[in-house]
């Protein structure tokens, strides 16, 4: 009887470790909850003035607060670590605020952040800087970029898209009108289309013209025709849209000179350099033109189309100098993107101030895109797996940068939403001869309108 209380007790603690190391690779989320994070908090506060120490980040006492512990305790005084604050838990880690010791830096903190994941036992741990003296230490318990869930509340907005999870498990927004313009590049399968289709899908709901140009024959932009202003699905037909374009910014270039010319004495907030301080009765509709590789309009065979390929690259220059004020902003797309491409490729990606880096197949394709940026970020860069499409580099020309990922949208879900949302598509005249056809949805009939009856005389 005892061999068998033994055994059942041994089964009973195999099974208990198999449940949850289960539940870790299948429900990282329900496993910290429920294990890992009161093994963290535990951690955390048996082991905070050690792990702190160990890591470098206390600093001697004043001479005040050690004559003070001195007559107060007679016992030796220690190092002191940084004020910690409260500790906040969350569906995906901790957050907790520390108040830096004089003499410290949030640089020494984000130097320890690897060795504050080991002694806290958890995946990440993230360090931001919240205000003089003050950083917050973002611990994350688990790989939230395995299997993408965006946070149920979204900080988004007039063009303020959440568009993809960052790895310390808060929203990558793409800002345009902080980050006018954005040069996505990617291999083929790493996700560069899925990026797109989030981000064009979360813009159809927003009084955005949204225009397209893909040489593709239209293959990946085409399925969200409905919604679209103008799509281009050739370089033939692109060379006859960019120009439109570059009329339509110098015409909103002139409402807004027409709005700066009025009397002195005028109230400063009626004074105007771009078309978001116009009245909102006033104010031309922003317009997004994506553009699906790139390369395709560089790429020229005979001497006709190198002078065409010329006009298109010059318009596109334009665009990016000059479109933020005038509300066109330009989110350009492919695989590579240098001064192989010919002429005016490299003046134009300088332009690009957004950077995203999928999965590349080779480090000059990454040092294209955030080489000039954020060069720490090409190593990371260079090492996104085949496995992980989706996963990206993304960077801004501050020089910060972090891993993201875009959650799956199937092809049908986004053209669903695009032709819901297809009366949201403002009226920009200049666009209406690039309006692509859209065939109307075939009507399936349920039965016969009415019931055949035979001819009696």
């Amino acid at each position: 009887m005892t061999d068998l209380v033994t055994w059942a007790e041994l089964g009973g603690s195999l099974a208990a470790i198999g449940g949850a190391a289960y539940v870790r690779h299948a429900h990282p989320a329900t496993y910290w909850s429920t294990v890992g994070l009161p093994l963290s908090v535990v951690r955390l506060l048996a082991g905070y003035s050690s792990t702190m120490d160990a890591c470098g980040l206390t600093v001697e006492p004043s001479r005040w607060r050690a004559l003070a512990v001195r007559a107060a305790t007679l016992r030796e005084v220690r190092p002191v670590p940084p004020s910690r604050g409260v500790i906040r838990p969350t569906t995906t880690g901790l957050r907790m605020r520390l108040r830096l010791a004089p003499g410290q830096e949030p640089a020494d903190v984000a130097a320890s952040a690897e060795r504050l994941r080991h002694a806290w036992g958890v995946h990440a741990v993230h360090v931001r800087d919240v205000k003089p003296g003050v950083v917050e230490l973002r611990l994350v318990g688990f790989d939230v970029l395995r299997k993408v869930r965006m946070p149920r509340r979204l900080d988004g907005g007039p063009l303020r898209i959440p568009v993809a999870l960052r790895e310390d498990a808060t929203a990558f927004l793409r800002d345009y009108r902080a980050v006018p313009h954005e040069l996505v590049l990617g291999a083929t399968l790493s996700g560069k289309s899925m990026y797109l289709r989030n981000l064009l899908t979360r813009l159809a709901i927003q009084p955005v013209a949204l225009v397209g140009i893909d040489c593709k024959r239209g293959v990946e932009l085409a399925p969200f025709a409905p919604r679209l202003s103008a799509l281009a699905t050739d370089p033939d037909q692109a060379a006859e849209l960019l120009p439109a374009l570059v009329k339509e910014m110098e015409d909103r270039y002139d409402l807004i000179k027409a709005r700066q010319g009025i009397a002195p004495g005028t109230p400063e907030e009626l004074i105007t350099s771009d078309v978001w301080r116009l009245p909102e009765d006033e104010r031309p509709a922003p317009i997004v033109l994506f553009i699906d590789e790139v390369a395709e309009l560089f790429l020229v065979a005979t001497r006709k189309e190198e002078e065409r390929r010329d006009e298109m690259v010059t318009q596109l220059i334009r665009l990016a100098q000059l479109g933020r004020a005038a509300g066109i902003y330009l989110e350009v797309c492919g695989q590579r993107f240098g001064s192989e491409l010919g002429k005016g490729a490299t003046m134009l990606r300088a332009q690009l101030t957004g950077r995203v880096c999928h999965r590349v197949n080779d480090e000059a394709s990454a040092k294209m895109a955030l080489g000039d940026i954020a060069p720490e970020a090409v190593f990371a860069a260079c090492a996104i797996a085949a496995e992980l499409p989706g996963l990206a580099v993304v960077g801004d020309t501050s020089g910060g940068w972090s891993r993201i990922r875009t959650p799956y949208l199937s092809l049908a879900d986004a053209a669903a939403t695009c032709r819901a949302t297809a009366d949201l598509a403002p009226d920009v005249p200049a666009l209406h001869p690039f309006r692509p056809y859209v065939p109307p949805m075939p009507v399936e009939a349920s039965g016969p309108v009415a019931t055949a009856r035979p001819v009696t005389e």
